[in-house]
């Protein structure tokens, strides 16, 4: 099976690409046309045939999905600058590649979401990543869509950035009540079941949550990750007001004056204050996945740092 991959280059995107080699499939990504980077460098380090492509260009994609059996879908933002709105990268860039794909006679599509996505969804983030779904579910393919939790491992930008800031700050700060609940799930058990799915006939025209064990809290999340590295440090609890004042402000700045996404939003407040639980064993059962504690989890990378 010839498989494109979307978001190849990216923390989820490395591990599914090296599960699809693993598993023999010929594997094709897309990337973008910048100046300086060189596509046979890029493919001689990733070990898949790289073409270059714009997912807000229709016309760029023909040559892309020429041959191509089946989609792996994985691009998505958590944070807006520029061009890259919700809108445009989970909606309109969804659409340009389902038609894409239906014009090039592909068959099968794998698609990730996030859990939380619904219908009446308060954040822009969830909103657009249902209308994604929508698109996905009626573009006469056999499509399966993964709605995962918050994904950690040696890469991801959420634990990680949490232990560096415990190396140097006194406190721990908790942004809003603390209290919505989460399921963090690995980046590896994501990755085998977006390619198992390929394989899998009773996971087409399905939605599966994919979510690890623990039921966590984010001030509990915060607890593990000092509990992994030995550390202790002080709570800070910022009131959610407060929260959204800090947030419109790094938005600002890091909008204007730096031209790059804010490392954090008032979307992801939105999305911190909510239960955001899924029920991950139908894609368990059906896929094999195999799934370890969260504090576990951490543990194989973080403590290599501390």
């Amino acid at each position: 099976m010839k498989v494109l991959i979307t978001g190849a280059t990216g923390f989820v995107g490395r591990g599914v690409l090296r599960c699809a080699r693993e598993a023999g499939y010929s594997t094709r990504i897309v990337v973008r046309a910048r100046p300086g980077r060189a596509p046979q460098r890029l493919q001689e380090s990733l070990g898949a045939e790289v073409r270059t492509g714009e997912l807000l260009n229709p016309q760029s994609l023909e040559p892309v999905l020429d041959g191509m059996d089946a989609v792996i879908h994985l691009v998505g933002i958590i944070s807006e600058v520029g061009n890259s709105t919700f809108e445009n990268v989970h909606t309109r860039a969804t659409q340009n590649l389902v038609t894409a794909a239906q014009h090039a006679g592909v068959k099968r599509f794998v698609h990730m979401s996030a859990l939380g996505t619904r219908p009446c969804a308060v954040s822009r983030y969830h909103q657009t990543k249902w209308q994604a779904e929508e698109l996905v579910r009626h573009g006469g393919m056999d499509f399966t869509i993964f709605r995962p939790s918050l994904i950690y491992g040696p890469h991801d930008h959420f634990v990680n950035l949490f232990e560096r800031m415990s190396r140097f700050s006194p406190v721990r700060p908790v942004l809003g009540s603390g209290r919505a609940r989460f399921q963090p799930v690995a980046v590896e058990v994501v990755a085998h079941a977006f390619v198992r799915a390929l394989a899998e006939s009773k996971s087409i025209g399905r939605t599966f949550d994919l979510c690890g064990p623990d039921e966590l809290t984010m001030s509990q999340i915060l607890d593990e990750i000092l509990f992994v590295t030995g550390r202790r440090r002080l709570k800070l609890r910022i009131p959610i007001a407060l929260a959204r004042v800090q947030a419109a402000i790094v938005e600002a700045i890091f909008r204007g004056l730096f031209g790059k996404a804010p490392p954090l939003n008032r979307d992801q407040l939105i999305m911190l204050e909510e239960d955001t639980l899924g029920q991950g064993r139908a894609a368990e059962e059906l896929l094999g996945l195999k799934q370890a504690g969260f504090r576990e989890g951490i543990g194989r990378y973080l403590r290599r740092k501390t």
